[in-house]
C-alpha cells in the first residue's frame, strides 16, 4: 500500500517544465485550459461537504455486479468491447487489442484512512487483468490515478500513454522510463495498429494544493483500421473543442462521456448530464456509454442522478449502454438498458 507521501507523485523538474514550454497549451509555468475555468477554493467547499446532508449520496443496498476474470479474454476481440469496471476505468477492446483507461482500483484519495472509498469492489480484480497492450491515462487526479495501481502494473504492462507530464508521476511509482509515452494535444502515438491521439479538454491538474496544472490533462481518440473510439476524459463543456473533435478524428463508434460529479460551485470542469448527450452528439458518436458515475462519492449530488438526467435528456434514437459493472458493452450486439440502479436509493 502507497503511504500518503508516495501517492502524492512527482512534481515534473524544472528540466522538463522547460521542455514543456514548446506546447502552445503550456504557459506562465503552467498548462491552461482551451476555455476559462472557475475553481472553488477546496477549503472552502469542506464545511459544505461535512454539512450537506443530501439524501441518495450512496447506494443503499449492494451494487450488482457481473464478475470478470482473465478467462473471459482468453482471444483479442476483433470488435469494440468494453468493460466499465466502475467510474472511469474501461477495460475496452478495440479491433484485437486491450487498453485499460484510467484504472483505479482502490480509493479516490491519497490514503485509505482519510479517503473515498468505492461503492463496490471492481469486477475484475487487479490481479487478475487479461494481458494488456496499454494503459492509457488522461490526468492526474486521484479518482483517474491510483498510486498503488500504478506501481502494481508497472512491470506487467509494457505501454502507459498520458498526457504531458504525468511520466514524472510513474517513474516515482517504478514505471520504466521506456514504457512511457506522453503526447500534448492532437499529437499521436501508435500501439499496433491503434493511433491513439490525445484531445483538448476543459479542466485542470493536481495531486495537492502545490504545483497546480504542471501535468497536462486530455481527452483521447482511438483510431483502428475498423472501428473508432473516443473518451473524454474529465472535461467542461466546450462547444467548439468537441465540434473539431468530431471533425477531426470522429466520427466514433463508441465514446465514453464523464456524467457524474459535476456541480454549479464547478461548473467549468465537469460536464453536467445534458452537456455530456450534446458532446457525444457533436463529436459524431453512435453507441454511448456513460461513465464517471455510481461508484465514488465526490459530489453533493444523489448517486443515481447522473445517469437519470442523462437518459432524460438523451433524445429519441440516441443508443445508451447502461451496463452493471462488469457487464460487456458489445458493438454490434444489443447493448445492456436495464435500469438497474433503480431502487437503490437510501
Amino acid at each position: 500500500m502507497s503511504s500518503i507521501w508516495t501517492a502524492l507523485g512527482q512534481r515534473p523538474s524544472a528540466t522538463r517544465q522547460a521542455d514543456f514550454a514548446a506546447s502552445p497549451n503550456y504557459a506562465d509555468g503552467a498548462f491552461q485550459s482551451p476555455l476559462p475555468i472557475a475553481q472553488p477554493n477546496p477549503i472552502s467547499i469542506l464545511p459544505r461537504w461535512f454539512s450537506d446532508r443530501s439524501p441518495n449520496r450512496e447506494p443503499s443496498a449492494p451494487i450488482p455486479t457481473e464478475a470478470r476474470s482473465a478467462a473471459d479474454y482468453t482471444e483479442p476481440f476483433e470488435g469494440v468491447r468494453a468493460t466499465w469496471l466502475g467510474h472511469s476505468t474501461v477495460l475496452l477492446e478495440l479491433d484485437g487489442h486491450r487498453f485499460l483507461i484510467d484504472p483505479v482500483f482502490g480509493h479516490a484519495s491519497p490514503t485509505p484512512l482519510f479517503g473515498v472509498p468505492r461503492f463496490f469492489p471492481s469486477p475484475l480484480a487487479l490481479d487478475d487483468l487479461p494481458p494488456l497492450d496499454a494503459v492509457l491515462l488522461s490526468h492526474d487526479h486521484y479518482d483517474h490515478l491510483e498510486a498503488s495501481t500504478m506501481q502494481a502494473l508497472a512491470h506487467r504492462v509494457t505501454r502507459f500513454i498520458t498526457p504531458l507530464g504525468m511520466g514524472d508521476h510513474l517513474r516515482y511509482w517504478g514505471v520504466p522510463a521506456d514504457r512511457i509515452t506522453e503526447r500534448d494535444w492532437w499529437q499521436t502515438t501508435t500501439v499496433g495498429g491503434i493511433a491513439l491521439t490525445a484531445t483538448p479538454a476543459r479542466h485542470f491538474s493536481g495531486r495537492n494544493v502545490v504545483g497546480r496544472n504542471s501535468t497536462q490533462w486530455a481527452g483521447w481518440s482511438l483510431h483502428g483500421p475498423q472501428h473508432r473510439m473516443y473518451y473524454s476524459g474529465d472535461s467542461g463543456w466546450m462547444p467548439q473543442q468537441f465540434g473539431e473533435i468530431g471533425e477531426r478524428v470522429g466520427p466514433f463508434d463508441l465514446t465514453l462521456m464523464q456524467i457524474g460529479a459535476y456541480d454549479e460551485l464547478w461548473a467549468d470542469l465537469h460536464m453536467f448530464p445534458e452537456e455530456a448527450v450534446r458532446a457525444h452528439e457533436a463529436v459524431r458518436g453512435d453507441v454511448l456509454l456513460p461513465i464517471h458515475w455510481g461508484t465514488f462519492n465526490l459530489a453533493f449530488h444523489g448517486w443515481t442522478d447522473p445517469i437519470d438526467r442523462l437518459l432524460a435528456a438523451a433524445p429519441s434514437g440516441m443508443t445508451v449502454a447502461t451496463p452493471r459493472p462488469g457487464q460487456f458493452v458489445t458493438l454490434g450486439q444489443p447493448v445492456p438498458t436495464e435500469s438497474w440502479w433503480r431502487g437503490m436509493d437510501s
